[in-house]
């Protein structure tokens, strides 16, 4: 750590040492400094009234983060892979069967929504 510190003194120095035309620093005096910026990024489901969702609002993960869905194909094929890496996690034995019919319904319905693909 104490390394990469003095690099980072070392480099900003010598960009400082710079003409302003070439990435130095300017003298004139400095109006803002922001010493940390954070990006925070929700996602907001809205649900048509009709509709039954398919988690409950307070639905939580064992961890205690908040259960989202997958938002696209690519992460329904990485949450069915770490499905698959759980299948002997003693957490879920009991449930086991049920999570079995559960993807068997959903790999049928797959296939019944494109008939043309054929397997």
């Amino acid at each position: 750590m104490h390394r990469r510190r003095a690099w980072e003194l070392r480099s900003a120095q010598e960009r400082a040492e710079r003409p302003v035309s070439e990435g130095g620093q300017s003298r004139e005096p400095v109006r803002e400094v922001v010493e940390r910026t954070q990006t925070v990024v929700r996602t907001v489901v809205l649900q048509d009234q009709g509709k039954v969702p398919l988690a409950p609002r307070a639905a939580q993960r064992l961890n205690g983060e908040p259960y989202t869905l997958p938002e696209d194909a690519v992460e329904w094929i990485e949450a069915l892979v770490a499905l698959r890496r759980e299948v002997s996690n003693p957490k879920i034995h009991a449930f086991r069967h049920h999570i079995a019919l559960a993807c068997e319904k959903t790999a049928r319905a797959l296939r019944d929504a494109d008939p043309g693909t054929g397997s």
